[in-house]
């Protein structure tokens, strides 16, 4: 098993953060090689919520569903793969901080088969895209407010 886990300050207040990050139609706009994103219900996430992303991963078109098994608004959203190709949980995790909101991401991942041989590279390669995430996300969350607010 792989575990990962990254944080970011995100200055923007835990409201804002929590919002836009939670909602998990956003996630191509932050997450690196996602194509779509399917939810639902399409009401707002809560538990029992589906959501289906459609990534490319080494060259192809791959897709995993997802139940939300947490909610917790404004603390956490917790989520665990119900198809796909590797066996995922994942947590996101926001806690007020001095300069705005800490947003920390855990995810864990079961590989199978070559990636089961492989997991250190895989585990590499699963931080690194985690840590770009966050840093996409940071990026667009303080860039939204400012246009937001001009």
């Amino acid at each position: 098993m792989s575990k990962v886990e990254t944080s970011i300050i995100i200055n923007r207040p835990l409201e804002e953060v929590f919002a836009y990050l939670s909602d998990l139609r956003n996630a191509s706009q932050w997450q690196s090689g996602v194509l779509e994103v399917r939810q639902t219900p399409e009401s707002p996430v809560g538990i029992g919520t589906k959501v289906t992303l459609v990534r490319t991963f080494l060259g192809r078109k791959v897709g995993m569903t997802s139940e939300i098994v947490e909610y917790e608004p404004n603390t956490k959203l917790t989520f665990k793969s119900t198809s796909g190709p590797v066996p995922t949980e994942g947590s996101y995790l926001f806690e007020s901080a001095v300069e705005g909101t800490k947003f920390t991401a855990r995810i864990e991942v079961q590989p199978g088969g070559f990636f089961a041989l492989a997991e250190p590279v895989f585990a590499r390669m699963l931080s690194r895209n985690l840590e770009a995430a966050l840093g996409d996300a940071k990026d667009l969350v303080e860039s939204q407010a400012v246009v937001a607010s001009s």
